[in-house]
């Protein structure tokens, strides 16, 4: 199993995750029509040609979904009970198609849960960064976690 436990992490643990990932325009155009975003600056060539930022803008919530999955492999896979909440999201750089992306994770808290004593709850904090160690995206991500016992 990829994850850890919550009583495998400490405050402090940091986590480069290895896997990398270019954001392609199919990766923008799917995900803004799935989610029946129709903002020009994602799906619209010439409108985002015309815009500050002179070529199509990735829809953000792609680059918060892909932050989170790129980080799970190593933190949560198969020992998440749940997640419980995210905080603090910022997108301090756009992000633009042919961008490529990786992520780290930090545990900046633990705590016991009172109502399941199997399990624990831990606060992530992510970071999505591009090539040119940028960072696009960053939230806190407080995950509930079985225990290894």
């Amino acid at each position: 199993m990829a994850g850890r436990y919550f009583d495998e992490w400490q405050v402090g643990d940091r986590i480069e995750h290895e896997i990398r990932r270019t954001v392609t325009e199919t990766d923008n155009l799917l995900f803004s029509t799935m989610t029946h975003n129709p903002q020009p600056l994602h799906i619209d060539a010439e409108a985002a040609k015309a815009s500050e930022f002179g070529q199509i803008l990735v829809n953000g919530t792609f680059t918060f979904a892909l932050m989170v999955g790129l980080s799970v492999g190593d933190t949560t896979l198969g020992t998440l009970v749940a997640n419980l909440g995210y905080d603090k999201l910022v997108m301090p750089k756009p992000v633009f198609i042919g961008d490529t992306m990786r992520a780290t994770s930090e545990v900046v808290e633990l705590k016991e849960s009172k109502s399941r004593p199997q399990a624990g709850i831990v606060t992530f904090r992510h970071e999505l960064i591009n090539q040119r160690g940028e960072v696009v995206c960053s939230c806190l991500r407080t995950a509930l976690l079985n225990r290894a016992s």
